[in-house]
This record gives structure tokens, C-alpha cells and sequence, in this order.
């Protein structure tokens, strides 16, 4: 076989490898949430999506956390505190 035919033939395989595991981490999102999250006088809203309300809810005070605290013990402090909201959206 040619080698830039193998090539290609690997391209294609990867390619689709791709939008299949892109397809079917998506298709199984059925939440999506608005938190928001006060801490040590900052605050921080986030968007996340997931597969359940919990994964959701997780996500996006996690990521909210991220952005206002600083450290290992912050993080893990801001991440168990109660939201100042959560506000469930419509999947688009």
C-alpha cells in the first residue's frame, strides 16, 4: 500500500474516531444549570451541562470556584459552601 494512501486512510479513521466520541459525550446531556458562588467577598457565576442534576450542579460550582478562590484549601472550602443561586436552563 501506498504510503500516503495509508496515511490518509489513518486521517479519515482518526477524523471519525473524533466526532464519534465528540457525539456520544454530548448526546447523553440532559442538564443544564446557572451557579452562582460567593466567596471570601468574590463572586462567580458559571454554565455547565451534564448527564444528571448533581454532575451539573458540581460542574458548575467547581468551575465557578476556580476563578475566585486560590489554593487547595479555598477551592475545597468554596466548593462545599452553599450557591448564592442555581438557575436551571432549557437545553437548547
Amino acid at each position: 500500500m501506498n504510503k500516503k494512501v495509508a496515511i490518509a486512510v489513518i486521517g479519515v479513521i482518526a477524523a471519525l474516531g473524533l466526532v464519534y466520541m465528540f457525539y456520544s459525550s454530548t448526546s447523553n446531556v440532559k442538564y443544564r444549570v446557572e451557579v452562582c458562588v460567593a466567596f471570601q467577598g468574590r463572586t462567580s457565576c458559571r454554565t455547565a451541562r451534564a448527564d444528571t442534576e448533581e454532575h451539573a450542579l458540581r460542574s458548575a460550582q467547581s468551575n465557578a470556584c476556580g476563578l475566585i478562590a486560590s489554593g487547595v484549601t479555598d477551592t475545597m472550602q468554596c466548593e462545599h459552601s452553599n450557591p448564592t443561586s442555581v438557575k436551571w436552563l432549557q437545553m437548547r
